[in-house]
Parts: C-alpha cells; sequence; structure tokens
C-alpha cells in the first residue's frame, strides 16, 4: 500500500505535489519523495519519514517545474533505507522517473531478466525500481530521438506482459509530460481529474484516491480501468488507451474495508457508503444468530471503524459511543513493521474514557482483525476501564491468508485467525464474544455501490490469488521476508543516488 501523485499545470506544482501527498499520507508513512521537471531538468527530494519532516522550505524552493510526480511509501521487510524511497529515476532513455503502488509477483524473474537480458543495473532491493528498468528498456526498444505518445503505450503494452501482480504506476518523462496505468486485474486504484485555470490551460491530476483530487479543487473524470493508460503532455493535451490485452476488473476489496480514506470514491464505489452498508450487513447478523444478545453500547475502534460501528448502532437501536480518544500523532499500527512495536503503540495511541465502560457490556467494532495484537490490547483496555463485559465485532472476515498484491500483512501463521475457528480466535485475543462479517456480504455491500463490479480480491479471506500465479513455494518465500524478524534486519544502502541530469535536493 503506497500513494502515488502526478500533477501538469501552468504553475509551479511543488506545493500542489506536497498538499496532494499530505492527502494520501494515510497509505504510507514510511517515507516520502517528490520529483518535479523544468527546462528538460529533473529535481528529487526523497527520503524517509512524513510528508511535512521530509519536506522543508529549503527544498520545496528547489522544486522547480510546472509537472511532477510524488509518492508516500509504508514499510514493508527490510525496506529501512531512504535509497528505497520513490520516485526512482533512470537517465535513458530520455529521463524516465516512477512511482509504485502495489508488488510485482515475478519480480525475482523479472529482476534477472533486466539484468542478464536487458542489460540494465537494478540498485536497491525494490520492485517498484525493477518495474521502471522494465518500462525504460521497452521504451528504448522501439523509440527514437523523440519518443512519441503511441510508443509510450506500445511501452506499457509490453510491460503488462512481462509483469505480474498489482501495479498503480505514476510516471514522468522528462520534457514530454507524465504517464500512469493500472494492472489488468486493476487491483490497486489510480484516478485522474482536471481543472481549468483563469488562463483557460487545463491542469490535470493523477492520484491512487479521489480525496487528493477532490480536496485540491480538482474535478474528479474517473478511474483508469484495468490496464488503461493515460499520458498527460507538459501543454496538457490528454490521450487515454487500452493497453492490456484481457483485462478484467478485481479491485483489492480490503481498500474498502481499511485502506482507502471514507471520503474517497474507488471505482464508483463511495468507500464512506460501502463501509455503512457493511455495518447494516453486519447488525442483521448479529440480530439474526444473537436475538437475545445483551449489549449495552456499541464503540467503535477509530478511526476506520467508526461509519460501520455507527449503523450497527442504528440498526440495532442501541447506544453509539466514543470511548477510546486517538492520539492522531501515532502512525497507524497496522502498518508498523514488527509486532513489538505495533503492541507498544496501541496503548500510545488510544486511551479509554472509564466512563463509557464502566459496568457496561460493550460491543467493540473494528474493521478488521489480522494479527490480534491491537484487539487484545484494546480488551484489555476495556476490561481495565471498567466494563462487564468485552464483544468484538469486525466488518471483515477472518484474515487468514498473506496479500501479495502490496499489501504488507504477515505470514499465515502471524494471523490470529491462522487454525483457529471463531471460538478459538475469540480466546486468543480474550473477548466474551466475537461476530465476523460473512464474505458475502462484504462483497455485496461493495458491489451495490457499482454493480459492474463482478468480481474482487478478497485473497487475504479466501487464499485464491486472481493472478493465478501464486503457489506454496511463493508464499514460503515471502513468508521468509515478512516475518517479522526480517524487518528488523538492516539493509546497507547507500542513503544518496545520483543520477546524470537529476538534481538531488538535499
Amino acid at each position: 500500500m503506497c500513494g502515488i501523485i502526478g500533477i501538469v499545470a501552468n504553475n509551479p506544482v511543488n506545493q500542489m505535489l506536497f498538499d496532494g501527498l499530505t492527502l494520501l499520507q494515510h497509505r504510507g508513512q514510511d517515507a516520502a519523495g517528490i520529483l518535479t521537471c523544468e527546462n528538460n531538468r529533473l529535481f528529487l527530494r526523497k527520503e524517509n519519514g512524513l510528508v511535512k519532516d521530509v519536506f522543508h522550505t529549503r527544498h520545496m524552493r528547489q522544486l522547480l517545474g510546472n509537472m511532477g510526480i510524488g509518492h508516500v511509501r509504508y514499510p514493508t521487510a527490510g525496506c529501512d533505507s531512504s535509497a528505497e524511497a520513490q520516485p526512482f529515476y533512470v537517465n535513458a532513455p530520455f529521463g524516465i522517473a516512477l512511482g509504485h503502488n502495489g508488488n510485482l509477483t515475478n519480480v525475482d524473474e523479472l529482476r534477472a531478466s533486466v539484468q542478464q537480458l536487458d542489460h540494465r543495473h537494478i540498485n536497491t532491493n525494490s520492485d517498484s525500481e525493477v518495474l521502471l528498468n522494465v518500462f525504460a528498456h521497452e521504451l528504448s526498444a522501439i523509440a527514437g530521438d523523440e519518443p512519441k505518445i503511441e510508443d509510450v503505450f506500445t511501452a506499457i503494452s509490453n510491460v503488462h506482459r512481462r509483469a505480474k501482480g498489482a501495479y498503480a504506476v505514476i510516471g514522468l518523462i522528462a520534457g514530454r509530460g507524465i504517464f500512469a496505468f493500472r494492472d489488468p486485474w486493476g487491483i490497486r486504484p489510480v484516478c485522474y481529474g482536471q481543472r481549468k485555470t483563469s488562463s483557460g490551460f487545463t491542469e490535470y491530476m493523477i492520484a491512487s484516491e479521489s480525496v487528493a483530487i477532490e480536496a485540491s479543487d480538482f474535478e474528479l473524470i474517473r478511474d483508469l480501468a484495468p490496464g488503461e493508460a493515460i499520458f498527460i503532455t507538459a501543454a496538457g493535451e490528454v490521450t487515454l488507451k487500452q493497453c492490456a490485452a484481457h483485462a478484467q476488473y478485481t479491485p483489492c476489496i480490503f481498500e474498502y474495508v481499511y485502506l482507502a480514506r471514507p471520503d474517497s470514491i474507488i471505482d464508483d464505489v463511495s468507500v464512506y457508503r460501502a463501509r455503512m452498508r457493511m455495518g447494516e450487513r453486519l447488525a442483521a447478523k448479529i440480530m439474526r444468530e444473537w436475538p437475545d444478545h445483551d449489549i449495552d453500547v456499541i464503540i467503535p475502534i477509530p478511526d476506520t471503524s467508526r461509519t460501520a460501528a455507527l449503523e450497527i448502532a442504528v440498526t440495532m437501536n442501541i447506544k453509539y459511543r466514543e470511548g477510546f480518544v486517538k492520539n492522531r500523532y501515532i502512525a497507524r499500527t497496522f502498518i508498523m513493521p514488527g509486532q513489538e512495536m505495533r503492541k507498544r503503540s496501541v496503548r500510545q495511541k488510544l486511551n479509554a474514557i472509564d466512563l463509557e465502560f464502566r459496568g457496561k457490556n460493550v460491543l467493540l467494532v473494528d474493521d478488521s482483525i489480522v494479527r490480534g495484537t491491537t484487539s487484545s490490547e484494546i480488551i484489555r483496555m476495556a476490561r481495565e476501564a471498567g466494563a462487564n463485559k468485552v464483544y468484538m465485532a469486525s466488518a471483515a472476515p477472518p484474515v487468514r491468508y498473506p496479500n501479495v498484491y502490496g499489501i504488507d500483512m504477515p505470514t499465515a501463521t502471524e494471523f490470529v485467525a491462522h487454525d483457529r475457528d471463531n471460538d478459538a480466535i475469540c480466546e486468543a485475543i480474550d473477548a466474551d464474544r466475537l461476530i465476523y462479517q460473512d464474505l458475502s456480504d462484504l462483497i455485496e455491500s461493495v458491489r451495490v455501490g457499482n454493480p459492474a463490479l463482478k468480481d474482487f480480491d478478497c485473497s487475504c479471506f479466501t487464499g485464491d490469488y486472481v493472478t493465478g500465479d501464486i503457489d506454496g513455494a511463493y508464499l514460503d518465500l515471502l513468508a521468509q521476508r515478512r516475518n517479522d524478524h526480517s524487518k528488523n534486519e538492516p539493509i546497507n544502502q547507500s542513503r544518496d543516488i545520483v543520477a546524470v541530469g537529476l538534481y538531488n535536493v538535499q
């Protein structure tokens, strides 16, 4: 899970990119980067940290130009070096930069072919750098002295043939324009919008989520379709083309459960309304399976579960209360590297209001339960605050399988639902009762917003991987790279990337 953004305007884009990345900060809190272009020269600033900490006034002044791209990254195994912050850059051909949200499932095979057959150098462990070099090689093989828009689309078509997995990509070709494309399954989101300036110039923004577009005073046009690509020239001319032969819509359903902001619209589905429907359907299940419940109050685990929890309360006619106060300056614990860091952060992140728990039977609502660390700690806090009984409800089904498409979920053995039935999970997190959303209800909660979405990537719930290339050997290798021990192992990388024609703003 990362956030990507690109802008073509008739004024400097540095501040707009900064603001847009801030709106996408929830998608990645590990590193941030902005690359801009002026007079065929590229200016780059990227470093570990939040957007507000990476970019200071001195950096912003040096990010020159009327077009640029940006990226926020969240931590994955072995990614503690700023050398792996994005965007990445190659000087040949033409000067290309790229940012990527997702995960290539055949990255080892691609890296070998890029190095051995394409004769290109890979400097980091990032699959995004591999993807950039695949695109650069394909473009260099067909473009002459001046790349045509059709050449870019042909190169993207060739990327689709070589790359497997999930990828929403934003890129820039020095002096020419920006481009974006989406994998043939549409797993990771990307959309674009426009606005007219007083001079008559139409500015364009591409972003992971619509919230970045609309909150920046752009008008959302639509999402890119699976396999579709867009190219926006420096003069503001837009061309779109379908670049995948057999595209199909299977967006990641976890975007609607947890990853996206509630005020975003993804593939014509309001995330907020989808979460409302999740609450309605979960309430119906509770009343159906537990008609004689003794719930006194419903309390969400902030922030993502608030929408679903409120709908459960309304549907069941039970009091809704905010029983936890969140410290908004603590990062999202789901995407923190390492179990111990996540565990320590839970109590720093949330504080219980005793008045709302004392002597009551409480139903806590969360968007999902992954490792169970947060759930068990919060249940303990509720009991310490005086709750009589603590029940737990999840707006998503049990998470039992790794996500291989860009969400750094743990290995299967680290899931609290691994090899456990509902009663065993309930005991593991020390709840008095546990209710999970049914997968069919989750799917329908999203599909109602756009009936054209027939299928979704639900692999973390089902173990069915839509790209069809995931087997036991791949999952074993992934487990080695993703376990919490790996995330605490440092990687020795150079902190500075120097490339011809690139001005690294420090």
